[in-house]
């Protein structure tokens, strides 16, 4: 008995080693087995592509603008001052409104000022009784000379003596006009329509009249329309003249330019080019334009900051990405375009100008083709993508 367990034992110790790939295939099926016992199997997870949203380039018409900044200026603008010197009796306004043309301002003291015309007035007066005078004596030397009764040299003294009281007269009338001005200039009236400043001095003072040291008492600066003066380069300004001319050769169109002011994002005052400087500034390089603008509400207000663009192209088609979809390298310009099998295909583009948040694509891409709009960071040349598609509209140019 001892004999054949012993035997036994022997033949089993000598049974061959099992192989390494035997062992590792029988470790994994047990691991599975073991997996199974849990009531799943763990399988590895999928990679699913990209989700990109793409679109088609929008195809409008659209026209160039050149930016610039500037200052609105008032088209006039005049300092209310004294013409006569006297104390401040009244100011007629109040302070930032509008004002009319011929409107009261201030009144000066008048009461010297009438008296100097009455004084005027009476030596008018005086000269007048002289020259009827002189002319009666003239008459009677006229017939006392044809009868012989006085000499030629006493005719030639009363003849002069009428020259003399008829220069008089007019002398007179000239004085009774300058004192009627002065006492007309008591009243400070508007020169122009527009808007008035504060008043500079108030009732009591004395203000002096005329000449340059005249007093200042405000100032009125006119509102509608508005200036705003920019500088362009030499060849903007020959763009702009020679877009003109080819408009219209018989009649010349005025070029449009829009104006934003500080808190605005978009350009809704509209004018026009109404003067381009006739010499460079030839330190700058540069010449000097001017857009005038209706401003019916007074919102446009002399000395605002002021954002404006002028037309710089005359309407024409073109292919629209915004640019968010445009990416760079390198100082080259380039989209990703989606395929019919949804892969993905790295293409140069050359761009055009901007249009609103949006970008020319001048050259590079077709209209039917679909380009990626969003999720640009995720792509690769050549790899597949999950699109959605979407349509770009007008929103791009505004």
């Amino acid at each position: 008995m001892m004999k054949n367990n012993r035997g036994l034992w022997a033949a089993v110790h000598r049974r061959p080693p099992l192989s390494g790939s035997l062992l590792i295939a029988i470790t994994l099926v047990a691991l599975a087995g073991c997996k199974n016992q849990g009531g799943t199997a763990a399988s590895p997870p999928s990679s699913q592509p990209p989700k990109v949203i793409i679109a088609q380039p929008s195809a409008q018409d659209v026209t160039e603008w050149d930016a610039y900044t500037g200052r609105i200026e008032a088209v006039e603008s005049v300092d209310v001052r004294a013409r006569v010197s006297g104390y401040l009796e009244q100011v007629h306004f109040k302070a930032g409104e509008r004002v009319h043309k011929g409107d009261l301002l201030f009144q000066i003291d008048p009461k010297p000022f009438k008296a100097q015309l009455n004084f005027a007035v009476a030596e008018l007066e005086r000269a007048k009784s002289r020259q009827e005078l002189a002319k009666n004596d003239l008459a009677r030397a006229e017939r006392l000379f044809r009868a012989k009764a006085i000499s030629g040299e006493e005719h030639d003294a009363r003849s002069k003596g009428l020259r003399e009281t008829a220069a008089a007269v007019q002398s007179a009338e000239a004085n009774v006009y300058s004192a009627r001005l002065n006492l007309d200039y008591t009243q400070v009236r508007a020169p122009i329509n527009g808007r008035i400043g504060r008043e500079l001095l108030t009732v009591g003072n004395v203000v002096n009249g005329g000449g340059s040291d005249a007093t200042l008492l405000t100032f009125i600066v006119s509102t509608d329309p508005v200036y705003v003066y920019v500088d362009a380069d030499e060849r903007s300004v020959l763009k702009y003249r020679r877009m003109t001319r080819q408009t219209d050769h018989h009649q010349s169109e005025q070029t449009p330019v829009e104006l934003a002011l500080a808190d605005e994002t978009q350009f809704p005052h509209q004018g026009h080019l109404d003067y381009i400087s006739p010499r460079e500034n030839t330190v700058t390089g540069t010449i000097t334009l001017r857009g005038v603008f209706a401003n019916t509400d007074g919102l446009l207000n002399p000395g605002f900051f002021a954002r404006i663009r002028v037309r710089g192209s005359a309407p024409y088609p073109a292919l629209l990405l915004p640019d968010r979809a445009i990416g760079t390298d390198q100082g080259q310009h380039y989209v990703w375009v989606v395929n019919q099998d949804n892969r993905v295909e790295y293409r140069k583009v050359a761009l055009g100008a901007h249009i609103g948040q949006a970008r020319v694509i001048a050259a590079g891409l077709k209209a039917q083709e679909w380009a990626v709009i969003e999720g640009l960071q995720k792509l690769k040349p050549g790899i597949n993508v999950n699109p959605e598609r979407i349509s770009l509209d007008q929103t791009l140019t505004r």
